[in-house]
């Protein structure tokens, strides 16, 4: 982690102030379940979707049984919808079956329900329950190798690396910057780094940071 970190904390918040989760729930089951649907697809998409599909299964015990053939086909455009419809049946069964149907709020037994790994249980755990978490997504994990901010080459690496040197406060609002940096700036292919305010710090336009 680059000593400078906290210019580069500074001026993300400088630059999204407002920086926050972009899916749209109302509580910690809708949280789970949309963050199950987000992976390999878009935060606005899967917003089109929970609508009508919470408003038919509100609750963990409705949604746990029904048909998978059902599920399917109400989020079959949020893509990889079969294996997203196994995991969100079998998961909220095993939340009615181990925590009366509501979600847990430790990040160990979100980790051990179906279709859920790190990165959603940091999810769920900082945006619903307020617990300290670096959820590292493919934005965080590009604009933080990009940054110097991390060097490691896999997910659990660059959450290790971030969170070595970030206070604890500052992992939750943290992962929601870099993502914020990542979807409107530092996009995969072709990052505006000519408008971007951290030139000075990025190790990417210095030619020393990593894709």
């Amino acid at each position: 982690m680059p000593a400078n970190w906290q210019i580069i904390v500074a001026s993300l918040q400088e630059l999204y102030p407002d920086a926050h989760c972009e899916l749209v729930y109302a509580n910690p089951f809708q949280l789970l379940i949309a963050t199950i649907l987000s992976a390999q697809c878009t935060d606005e998409r899967v917003n089109k979707v929970t609508p009508l599909l919470f408003a038919k299964y509100p609750q963990a015990a409705d949604l746990g049984a029904v048909s998978q053939e059902e599920l399917e086909k109400l989020i079959k455009s949020c893509g990889l919808f079969r294996s997203k419809a196994k995991n969100i049946i079998a998961c909220c069964q095993k939340l009615c079956e181990l925590y009366d149907c509501a979600v847990p709020a430790n990040l160990d037994h979100l980790q051990e329900l179906p279709g859920v790994g790190r990165k959603t249980a940091n999810v769920v755990g900082y945006n619903a329950f307020g617990i300290p978490a670096m959820a590292v997504d493919t934005h965080v994990f590009r604009v933080a190798r990009r940054l110097g901010m991390a060097s490691g080459t896999t997910p659990d690496a660059v959450e290790k690396d971030l969170t070595a040197v970030l206070p604890s406060e500052l992992w939750g609002p943290g992962h929601h910057l870099l993502i914020w940096h990542g979807r409107r700036m530092c996009t995969a292919k072709r990052p505006n780094c000519d408008a971007c305010p951290l030139q000075a710090e990025c190790m990417h336009i210095k030619g020393l940071g990593s894709e």
